[in-house]
């Protein structure tokens, strides 16, 4: 017993003067250093990682009960039955709804619209706002007013700009008394089926005009000078030096206004609403007035959440097509690179 009690105070003051003795204390110290490291370090590298995300936290949860959980239910409700009486649960029906969408005579006369107007509007709103944008990138005194008077009608309300070309379309109105004063008969610009839809688009063409035009002004205004002068001394001026520069250069802004342009025809309603309310007998009746005009004028839900999926899929195809089309033009321009360089160096 004396030797254990003696030899223990030795072992004890050996390990306080040489620590490799202990040598489970040692390694258990550096494993609690080497596990706080890695903590530290995890913990940093999640806390850059996360850092962005509870910042968007807040955006997403507003977005989430506001855009995709209506949208979920939207899609839920296109395969139920729920009208006229909404204290009642949705029945479950399956593809009734699309079935019935498929033989509806007025839903394929709004699809045909929509198409109509998308033709025809979105060429206009693609070509016609380079042009003033062109236009208005001059160096002269006084263009900014030229600007500020073209981006004037966007910043008008719809509905305002709607009910004054409302006033101007009416028998009485200023365009009628324009077509007396050169002797031509008047026209039923808002009455006649013929006429109706087409009196629309001008508006959205007239209310859109200024908001491309910006668009395609920021592109003008990043093209190099240098590139116009050099075109000048090879001849090409005035107009030939846009189609040689301009347009290829603003292809992607030519891309982008398409797309935009696009999905606002598919969802316009606005006007269509204050000026003709569909008429008449459905001649200027959009996609989305329709759809509207079921959920909230007849309470059929359900069929009105059917038809905004398949305007969903329609936008969806647009997007899809645009991608494509800019993919395919973005890869025959890399491999027409190659060529163009070997045809400079030859010339050299």
């Amino acid at each position: 017993m004396e030797s254990k009690t003696n030899r223990n105070p030795i072992q004890k003051s050996l390990k306080r003067r040489h620590p490799k003795y202990d040598l489970l204390g040692v390694c258990k110290d550096k494993w609690q250093g080497l596990m706080k490291e890695w903590t530290l370090k995890t913990w940093d590298r999640d806390k850059q990682k996360f850092t962005p995300y509870l910042f968007l936290l807040p955006a997403l949860v507003i977005l989430g009960l506001t855009v995709f959980y209506p949208a979920v239910q939207a899609f839920y409700l296109s395969f139920t039955q729920y009208e006229y009486d909404l204290t009642q649960p949705p029945v479950w029906i399956g593809f009734k709804n699309f079935q019935r969408l498929l033989a509806d005579p007025i839903f394929w006369q709004t699809f045909r619209n929509t198409l109509l107007y998308l033709f025809c509007v979105v060429p206009i709103l693609v070509i016609l706002p380079l042009a003033l944008a062109i236009l208005v990138n001059q160096k002269l005194r006084g263009i900014h007013w030229f600007r500020v008077a073209y981006y004037v009608p966007v910043i008008i309300s719809m509905v305002v700009a709607g009910i004054a070309w409302k006033w101007l379309y009416a028998d009485n109105g200023l365009l009628n008394q324009l077509l007396k004063v050169v002797s031509l008969p008047s026209i039923p610009w808002l009455t006649d089926p013929a006429w109706a839809i087409f009196s629309v688009m001008a508006v959205t063409v007239w209310k859109g005009l200024g908001y491309y035009m910006v668009i395609y002004l920021a592109g003008l205004q990043a093209i190099p000078q240098d590139l116009y002068e050099a075109a000048a001394i090879d001849g090409s001026d005035g107009i030939k030096k846009h189609w040689d520069i301009t347009v290829p250069l603003m292809r992607p802004y030519l891309f982008l206004v398409a797309v935009i342009s696009a999905i606002s025809a598919t969802k316009v309603f606005e006007e269509v609403y204050v000026m003709t309310r569909g008429g008449p007998n459905h001649a200027s009746e959009t996609i989305v007035y329709y759809l509207y005009n079921k959920a909230f004028g007849e309470l059929e839900i359900s069929y009105a959440c059917t038809i905004g999926l398949v305007m969903f899929l329609l936008i969806l195809v647009l997007s899809a097509i645009r991608l494509s089309v800019e993919r395919f033009t973005s890869s025959r321009e890399f491999e027409s690179a190659p060529a163009a360089i070997a045809t400079d160096t030859n010339l050299n």
